[in-house]
């Protein structure tokens, strides 16, 4: 088993703003651990600084067993590498280096096939098998059946963006939990994964022997599978030593505690700069009282250098003000409605007011059927309607809004939403995105998007709230508020989602099953295959 130990980490962000400071903690021999926080924290800088990806300005990062990492693009891959390439990057660093020696000499030999090209490409193979290339390829072997359904010599060349967002990160967490790495830092793991692949990823977590620091927002998932809470926020760092059941309570303590001593220390000094400034007036007039002056300036220095305790932090303070409006008894009508390739017909009705989730495995056909509620080209048959007065609003999955590339929040409110700068400015302060006004849409980090994207809803003025996955980057701050917001909320509300936590909330179920038919259920499904599709 391995362990990791941070101490006195200091990082500052290119613009000289400080992001972490003098950061400590320490996970121990095969302990599971969760690093939360709110969106644009730090979580992600912090372990790539455990990685050591990143340099920090000051302090140390000291592990002990092999590191295998999963990054956060893991799941949002477009460029042209092979599943074999994806692979060779979970593998211990010799792996890699005679995996590329190898690619080099293969490489040579299809440009010429001499002798000296023959024996570097020799030695090459014979390297690759003293590094444990050839073990490494029975494990990757185990892991494509595993996540793809296929060995990894049919798997080996296929392109990685041709896969699932879902089958990337079941791939690289196969690899990482079977490989030799004692220690494992993961990057929002439980993204683009459904149900039985978040199920399968809490079983691996609660009976791996290994170390693990994960980030992760999935509330569920939190509560089953950390051992322990490492919280960043107000740019440092502490740690709850339990679980996340206990974590909001230890929270309001710890703050409660911090609030405390900040006033304890507010009254004492301003007791000692009282205590100075009155030695100060008796000194002006007498000579013995000189030295007990000095005294209280010394004590009144010493005290300040010392510094005061550390500020509580400030909690997020979303307001959402979803307003929706009245609409006709039936929002949503479908009748012998079939997205084509995907399901097969169903009917279904909808009311004004009710709160129905989405359910099933990924590719299913969820995101299609919000797109076709939503007004979207989508290819089907029968009929999926929507009732008088129902205005639709859609939140689509972050990467799929181009149209807002290249453009600001406040740029976006101003033109789309007829605001003048500061209205603008204000609608995107109750959201916490003032201070990224200015910032290109795709610069913002899935949170930031996601809450842009929530904002912009609540400005359409629309009846009928689509959500695709809304969840999936908010941090807990965040998801606790659309909680709250929907609730207040006047209108209808259809979510896909694979958020257990979040789906208590809602009031039906429309599950769309593995075996292609849409059924409603009074409690949540969760334990729906993917489905079987001829190819």
């Amino acid at each position: 088993m391995g362990h990791i130990e941070v101490a006195h980490l200091d990082h500052a962000l290119p613009d000289g703003r400080v992001l972490l400071s003098d950061v400590s903690f320490r996970v121990g021999d095969g302990s599971v651990a969760a690093l939360v926080g709110p969106n644009g924290a730090g979580k992600t800088t912090l372990l790539r600084l455990v990685a050591g990806d990143l340099e920090a300005q000051s302090g140390s990062v000291v592990r002990s067993g092999g590191l295998g990492v999963m990054r956060q693009f893991i799941g949002n891959i477009r460029d042209e590498s092979t599943v074999h390439d994806l692979l060779v990057s979970t593998a211990p660093p010799r792996v890699r280096d005679a995996a590329a020696s190898l690619e080099r000499a293969e490489l040579a030999m299809m440009e010429r096939d001499d002798e000296a090209t023959q024996l570097r490409y020799a030695k090459a193979l014979t390297d690759w098998g003293d590094a444990g290339g050839y073990d490494a390829e029975v494990l990757w072997d185990a892991c494509c059946v595993a996540a793809l359904g296929a060995p990894y010599d049919r798997t080996r060349y296929r392109d990685v963006k041709t896969l699932s967002g879902g089958e990337q990160k079941r791939l690289v967490l196969e690899a990482l939990f079977r490989g030799t790495d004692e220690v494992l830092l993961l990057d929002e793991p439980d993204n683009y994964l459904d149900v039985p692949g978040k199920l399968w990823l809490e079983e691996r977590l609660r009976e791996t022997r290994k170390t693990v620091l994960l980030v992760s927002h999935d509330r569920e998932l939190l509560a089953r599978a950390a051992r322990q809470i490492v919280t960043v926020e107000s740019a440092t760092v502490w740690t709850h030593g339990s679980g996340f059941a206990t974590y909001a309570e230890a929270r309001r303590a710890r703050n409660e505690r911090l609030e405390e001593l900040r006033r304890r220390w507010d009254e004492e000094h301003a007791k000692l700069k009282a205590l100075v400034q009155m030695y100060k007036q008796k000194a002006a007039g007498n000579a013995d009282m000189a030295s007990r002056y000095h005294a209280a300036q010394t004590r009144l220095r010493r005290f300040e250098e010392a510094g005061p305790p550390e500020i509580p932090p400030r909690d997020q303070n979303l307001k959402m003000r979803l307003r929706g409006g009245r609409t006709g008894k039936r929002a949503v009508i479908c009748e012998g409605l079939e997205l084509t390739g995907l399901m097969r017909p169903f009917d279904a009705e909808i009311w004004y007011g009710e709160r129905v989730a989405v359910l099933g495995s990924n590719g299913s056909g969820k995101s299609h059927y919000l797109r076709l509620l939503a007004g979207d080209d989508v290819a089907h048959t029968g009929v999926g309607r929507l009732g008088a007065r129902v205005v639709p609003g859609l939140f689509a999955q972050t990467h799929a809004r181009p149209d807002l590339r290249g453009r600001t929040p406040a740029e976006i409110l101003m033109t789309e939403h007829a605001r003048l700068r500061n209205e603008a400015m204000s609608a995107l302060s109750r959201y916490e995105l003032n201070f990224c006004g200015d910032q290109p849409f795709e610069t913002l980090s899935g949170g930031q998007q996601a809450r842009l994207q929530i904002l912009l809803l609540e400005m359409s003025g629309c009846t009928l709230l689509l959500l695709d996955e809304p969840t999936d980057n908010l941090d807990l701050a965040s998801a606790e508020a659309l909680q709250q917001g929907l609730e207040a909320y006047e209108g209808t509300v259809v979510a896909v989602t694979h958020d257990r936590w979040f789906a208590r909330s809602f009031d039906r179920f429309l599950v769309f099953g593995g075996d292609g038919t849409v059924y409603e259920t009074a409690e949540p499904v969760w334990d729906e295959t993917r489905v079987d599709r001829p190819r």
